[in-house]
């Protein structure tokens, strides 16, 4: 996979990484885009989803797709890429405890895609001062502003206080 090109957005310095105490319910992020080729479709396929409708043109034509379609769990790496890049500025890293995914229309070669953020729950632990889960909704958009993934993400968010 060629890397992400974030639209002439540099990458975030960590400086400007957000703790626990920095989020806010409604609070948006947009990442920068990435172009998909059939290259990479096909690559991601060949090494991790080896299925006709992710490897071949002629033989995707004839399946549920009607043509070339990415793996779904391609567009899930890719959405990483570009939320770690450019998308969600979390000190500490993106830390993944669960989460929902669903993948409402496939992604397609020529598609240029960008991702969509939103927090919509903030909850401190009662057990760990030192952090959070953050829920947020993570929506990869294509450049026709359709969605190709949903991903609702329980984040493990660390506090300033921990830094320290």
């Amino acid at each position: 996979m060629e890397p992400a090109n974030p639209s002439g957005t540099a990458r975030q310095a960590s400086s400007n990484r957000l703790f626990l105490e920095d989020l806010s319910i409604g609070q948006r992020f947009i990442s920068g885009s990435h172009a998909v080729s059939a290259e990479e479709i096909k690559s991601f396929a060949a090494a991790y989803d080896p299925q006709p409708f992710h490897l071949d043109e002629a033989a995707a034509k004839r399946t549920l797709f009607g043509g070339l379609a990415a793996s779904g769990w391609y567009t899930a790496a890719l959405t990483m890429r570009l939320n770690v890049e450019t998308g969600l500025p979390i000190a500490g890293g993106i830390i993944g405890a669960g989460g929902e995914i669903s993948w409402p229309k496939p992604l397609r070669p020529g598609d240029s895609v960008h991702v969509e953020s939103e927090v919509l729950e903030i909850v401190p632990s009662r057990s760990r001062s030192d952090r959070g889960i953050a829920t947020i909704e993570s929506r990869t958009l294509n450049q026709r502003g359709e969605t190709v993934q949903i991903l609702k993400a329980k984040l493990v968010v660390f506090r300033k206080e921990s830094t320290r």
